[in-house]
């Protein structure tokens, strides 16, 4: 007998259950990356998150014959609804067995649970943060995850999913990069040097994180203010800035994270992060005893680099801004020790920027879709 259960985050044992149930579906799944138990704990803890101070989620699993066979979570972002003026809720975190009574049992659970609310429209995979990554894997399972910002999924699920009546909403693309094989034209070049001289933009580097940490509260302002424009932009609140900086003190290489400034304003930025995938699958979820020295040395090993956002103020765009950044991809990828870049879960809507990546020796190699459905 199939059922589906809510989870009570206060309970400590159902809430391993729900987390450590993908590391026995994906366990003879190379390209896998566990995450950390401590991350995805903290998604169910409705005092520490900051999500929960704006919006809510549950949390359900389904269990055949006494054995946990599916999970998925449900979320009410009330921030985002009240900037778009939409009723949408979402999925995220759906795992399952290839088994489609069980995923229909688990998407007929969250319908119901959205429906209950008043909204009108379900989308996902979309998660409870900034960082979280977008969509279900479609393309590109021949290649590894990359760190535990981009979602690796089994190829069965996307026919789970569309089973349920769900359609596209909008695909995200990463590309990979060469440093080999990686040019910026002239044109570009000229540009960048253009926008330095003349439009007064500047970036500044970073060579320790006590650098970064005197930057810190003015990034995150950046960060909040630069994709408004952007299919998945709400406003965030103080203490989730807090948890974006805070995420980029402790997984970042200062040398890798760019801020584009005018007179003084941070006006534009790159975040790029060294993959520690190699590590965190060695690492099996576990920081200790040992996981946390492995992962420190592989800051230092890995030859991949993530670059995971760049954005810019929306005033400050057409200025020759986005120029300087790609200058500064180039020097990330050609002037350091990584030989390989996943410039990540660029939105198609983003036409520009995915042309432009593609220009500058960008291969596209994974794609994540979101999807959507009526309630």
């Amino acid at each position: 007998m199939l059922t589906v259960e809510k989870i009570d985050t206060q309970n400590k044992s159902q809430v391993r259950r729900f987390v450590r149930l993908p590391y026995r579906l994906y366990a003879q799944c190379p390209q896998w990356v566990p995450p950390l138990f401590v991350d995805e704990e903290l998604r169910l803890d409705r005092r520490r998150h900051p999500f929960y101070e704006h919006s809510d989620a549950d949390f359900f699993i389904a269990v055949r014959g006494g054995r946990d066979v599916g999970r998925i979570a449900a979320l009410e972002n009330r921030r985002f609804n009240q900037y778009h003026d939409t009723r949408q809720g979402q999925f995220y975190l759906f795992e399952c067995e290839d088994d489609s009574a069980t995923a229909n049992a688990l998407f007929a659970r969250v319908c119901e649970w959205a429906h209950a609310r008043g909204l009108n429209r379900l989308v996902g995979p979309k998660g409870f943060g900034a960082l979280d990554s977008y969509g279900l894997l479609i393309e590109g399972f021949e290649h590894r995850q990359l760190m535990m910002l981009m979602g690796y999924h089994l190829p069965y699920y996307q026919q789970l999913v569309t089973e349920n009546h769900f359609q596209k909403d909008v695909d995200f693309v990463s590309c990979y990069v060469s440093s080999a094989t990686f040019q910026l034209p002239d044109r570009v070049r000229h540009i960048a040097e253009r926008a330095a001289a003349r439009s007064g933009l500047q970036v500044v580097p970073f060579k320790s994180k006590n650098d970064l940490k005197r930057w810190a509260n003015r990034i995150g302002q950046a960060y909040n203010r630069a994709f408004v424009n952007n299919w998945e932009y709400y406003p965030l609140t103080e203490r989730e800035i807090k948890s974006i900086t805070d995420n980029l003190m402790m997984i970042g290489d200062p040398r890798l994270i760019k801020v584009m400034t005018h007179q003084d304003q941070v006006v534009g930025f790159l975040f790029a992060f060294p993959d520690l995938s190699a590590a965190l699958q060695r690492a099996r979820g576990k920081l200790l005893p040992f996981g946390i020295f492995d992962l420190m040395r592989e800051m230092n090993r890995t030859d991949w680099v993530a670059v995971y956002a760049a954005g810019i103020l929306p005033e400050f765009q057409g200025r020759g801004g986005n120029a300087l950044l790609y200058f500064e991809i180039e020097k990330t990828i050609r002037q350091t020790r990584f030989r390989h870049a996943d410039l990540a879960q660029v939105a198609e809507t983003a036409t520009q920027m995915r042309q432009d990546l593609v220009n500058l020796g960008g291969k596209p190699y994974k794609n994540h879709r979101v999807f959507w459905r009526a309630v």
